[in-house]
């Protein structure tokens, strides 16, 4: 597939909203909190999600409406606007759809499809695969698609897959042996078999919805995740869908010999959900925001349910979220004080809610500021102005990738686009408490400098017309 890459060219098509690139798509008006800035790098991918950065510095991107995994090589201009130079597919269309990961060398590329994780040798200088073979199989599901991939820094050798759930209340997560909403890791050193996602793996945790979302913190080496909690729930025959249950952050556990509590047990679904609003739970009086309540029985669940006291005994979330926000990526900095949550939007919300690139303020050992009682953990740093437009007229974030130089490259798949925030240096504010640079965890070398002004080509202009025009309908 051709990739009609509009280069950053002409900037004051988008003066009104960024200092430089593109045009956000269509009615699109991004909002920045004070001292970041933004822009778009590239416009007319298909349905892009996941990013990773090679060792070369080249942005790699699942394109899940054409099942590819895309390379764009960058190029910086003096004035920092961040353009695409060059682009070509990576690998073959194979249904690939969400989870991308590089290997700590470079020289293999891991990316998924509904039911495998594939594995390539990769050759960043010239953008290209070969010897394509399976990892993982065996994780054919329904409803939730994504395969999220984690190759976690203090544990080499090991890759962590999340499996979501087969529906939205579904009763196949009540058994280990279904593998349905579970995260697991898997040995890359001694297997020359393809693993069977429901027989093998180390088990982090099950009972997780949809964990599509996974970090390791760089510090403490914790896995974390951010799972899409349930729709349409109710509890003592009364619809409390509207506030609740709240999207969560959760603790996996550790990878490189730590020990907790937590690494392998169950939290709680499909039968307990956490509070994000307790005033609208009936039998209410001990429940907090982010404690575990129990749902009425439902057809799914074979006509079953539990109790709140069943639910206390299920391990908890580590934060909460305002309900049908669906956390789909979480990325750290750096220094660790910064846990990065891409919130693609609602579809079961009354009122649109979600949509936005949030911020998480961690300790540097490795544990969110903010109690699990918290509503306020989570500070928006780049959304839509216009929610209530939601998702029709919004960019929609799925995934981040954090460069060498901190700045964050964000895929929005309803839109086909991929945009970059960063710090602003010439702003005096900043809206994060960290104090500290967003620098990044997910490798990879920097853009390319230039002299030249964002790469600024003399196009004539019916020749951008054209070219606009042909980027958005590829987003059909």
């Amino acid at each position: 597939m051709y990739h009609f890459l509009t280069l950053a060219v002409f900037a004051s098509l988008a003066a009104a909203q960024s200092s430089c690139g593109l045009t956000p798509y269509r009615s699109v008006k991004p909002s920045i909190a004070s001292g970041y800035r933004w822009q778009v790098v590239a416009t007319g991918l298909s349905a892009p999600r996941g990013l990773a950065f090679d060792s070369d510095g080249n942005l790699l991107v699942v394109e899940s409406g054409s099942g590819v995994v895309s390379a764009h090589k960058l190029s910086q201009a003096g004035n920092g606007c961040v353009s695409v130079q060059s682009s070509t597919n990576a690998t073959e269309a194979i249904d690939l759809n969400h989870g991308i990961a590089v290997s700590g060398n470079g020289k293999t590329l891991y990316a998924s499809s509904s039911n495998e994780t594939f594995a390539w040798d990769y050759n960043a200088a010239s953008q290209t695969t070969s010897n394509r073979k399976t990892v993982v199989g065996n994780m054919t599901g329904t409803d939730h698609s994504t395969r999220t991939l984690l190759l976690p820094k203090f544990a080499p050798g090991l890759l962590v897959v999340g499996l979501g759930s087969h529906s939205n209340l579904d009763f196949n997560a009540t058994q280990l042996d279904t593998g349905s909403s579970s995260v697991k890791a898997f040995n890359l050193t001694n297997r020359t078999d393809v693993y069977s996602y429901q027989r093998d793996g180390l088990l982090l945790g099950w009972g997780l919805r949809n964990e599509v979302g996974l970090g390791e913190h760089p510090n403490s080496g914790g896995i974390w995740g951010v799972e899409n909690s349930a729709d349409q729930i109710t509890r003592d025959g009364v619809d409390v869908h509207a506030t609740n249950p709240g999207e969560e952050m959760n603790f996996l556990g550790y990878l490189n010999g730590t020990k907790s509590a937590n690494q392998g047990t169950n939290f709680g679904y499909p039968w307990c959900f956490s509070a994000w609003d307790p005033s609208v739970l009936p039998q209410n009086q001990s429940i907090q925001v982010g404690n575990q309540f129990a749902i009425d029985q439902a057809p799914t669940l074979d006509n079953q349910n539990k109790t709140d006291a069943f639910c206390a005994e299920q391990t908890k979330a580590r934060l909460v979220f305002h309900s049908h926000m669906a956390p789909l990526d979480i990325k750290f900095n750096n220094s660790g004080r910064e846990a990065w949550v891409t919130f693609h939007g609602s579809w079961n919300s009354p009122n649109p809610v979600g949509y936005k690139l949030s911020l998480i303020n961690f300790t540097e050992a490795g544990e969110p500021v903010e109690p699990l009682t918290s509503t306020t953990a989570a500070t928006d740093i780049f959304s839509n102005q216009n929610v209530s437009a939601c998702p029709g007229s919004c960019f929609r974030p799925a995934t981040i990738a954090i460069d060498g130089q901190g700045r964050i490259f964000m895929s929005s798949d309803a839109t086909g686009e991929i945009y970059l925030i960063e710090r602003d240096a010439s702003s005096s504010g900043n809206s994060s408490e960290s104090g500290s640079s967003p620098t990044g965890t997910s490798g990879g070398a920097s853009p390319s400098s230039t002299a030249s002004e964002a790469h600024a080509v003399t196009l004539s202009a019916w020749w951008v017309v054209a070219a606009l025009a042909t980027s958005l309908m590829m987003l059909r």
